[in-house]
């Protein structure tokens, strides 16, 4: 699963790694939730950065809002509400970190996951244009999740579909047999994982605190101060 995400990376930094440019000012993010906008790269414009709302809403929805937020890799060919975007409509999900929560006997630790080096990097997804009743035009997109790696799996079931950077573009262009060969899981030995703040859970706290390691509470309750 990914529940929430961020991008803060300097702007240079990421039109450079995208080699795309955002359609508006682009700023940092520590703590993107569901219902907000986020950075994509469309497969219609790969040169631009657009920002569509988190939560994949079906061009046969009555009303925009309350998307799916994940796609199963292993269904996205035959659901309804991603088959023909996954045919026609995938973009990449521009990120630094996505955060996922550990049920703990003191209740649901979040997790902060991130490439070993820091570096920014692209989920696949997928996105949708709906069109209300009264012509208003708008964009929603979906995060595909896969099994999860060595480093993921002792905090969810599910990840995020995390692409190497010489799969992007076989993810935006590529053949049915093309893409669902990306489909993967990244290996865990390119990424690390750390314990942050239940402030992530509340969307409203989006600053540098959030991504500050701690120490867990199941950990703090036996008197240790430091972690793995």
């Amino acid at each position: 699963m990914c529940g929430r995400t961020s991008l803060y990376a300097p702007r240079e930094v990421v039109v450079e790694r995208f080699d795309a440019r955002p359609t508006r000012p682009l700023r940092p993010r520590y703590n993107v939730a569901p219902g907000q906008e986020h950075a994509v790269v469309r497969n219609d414009a790969d040169d631009e950065i657009r920002f569509p709302t988190w939560g994949l809403v079906p061009r046969w929805a009555d009303e925009f809002g309350g998307g799916h937020i994940n796609a199963r890799a292993e269904t996205i060919a035959e659901k309804p509400s991603f088959r023909d975007a996954y045919e026609q409509r995938r973009c990449l999900v521009l990120a630094d970190g996505f955060y996922d929560w550990k049920e703990t006997p003191l209740g649901r630790q979040p997790y902060r996951f991130e490439l070993a080096d820091a570096d920014p990097f692209a989920m696949a997804g997928l996105w949708e244009r709906w069109s209300g009743p009264d012509g208003e035009d708008r964009t929603s997109f979906t995060v595909v999740t896969t099994e999860p790696n060595d480093v993921v799996a002792d905090v969810h079931h599910r990840m995020p579909v995390v692409l190497a950077p010489d799969e992007e573009r076989r993810w935006l262009h590529g053949d049915e047999r093309e893409c669902a060969a990306v489909l993967d899981t990244y290996p865990g030995d390119e990424m690390r994982a750390y314990p942050v703040s239940k402030r992530v859970n509340d969307p409203a706290n989006d600053s540098p605190a959030v991504v500050e390691a701690v120490v867990p509470d199941e950990d703090a309750q036996t008197g240790l101060d430091e972690f793995g």
